[in-house]
């Protein structure tokens, strides 16, 4: 179970995402904008950041100084199916994005994609591991 930070003004889609996540057996946190964000995730740093694509080009400054958990990422989304994504995102940006996803469709994308992270995380020691690794038996 992971914390997934869902950022954007569309509150009917992320409550429909945050249902999604929490069945899935991980733990949402929804915010309107980038400026709360960050504060949301100080008590429990998000291991996922999935933000407005609108706001992350906009923000990109806001959206850097919101802590991850270590080995966390960000998926961007956009709501609109026919809105095509540009290349006019800041650099910082670019280089901290894992995927650009047209949401509610590719709803199974971004479960997927949460496992992922979740899953490399662990395997890299860079996640929260809930037992400690097995040690091998010296004689």
């Amino acid at each position: 179970m992971c914390t997934v930070l869902l950022i954007g003004s569309n509150t009917a889609l992320l409550e429909g995402l945050a249902q999604t996540l929490a069945s899935a057996g991980h733990r949402p946190v929804l915010t309107p904008g980038l400026g709360g964000a960050a504060e949301a995730a100080r008590s429990d740093q998000p291991l996922l950041v999935v933000v407005d694509r609108r706001l992350a080009a906009s923000d990109g400054a806001d959206l850097a100084r919101i802590p991850l958990a270590p080995g966390g990422s960000v998926v961007l989304y956009r709501a609109d199916e026919e809105e095509r994504p540009s290349t006019s995102l800041p650099t910082a940006v670019q280089r901290m994005t894992l995927a650009d996803l047209a949401l509610p469709l590719e709803r199974h994308r971004l479960i997927a994609l949460v496992e992922r992270v979740e899953g490399r995380a662990t395997a890299t020691g860079r996640g929260r591991a809930d037992t400690p690794p097995r040690m091998p038996r010296v004689r």
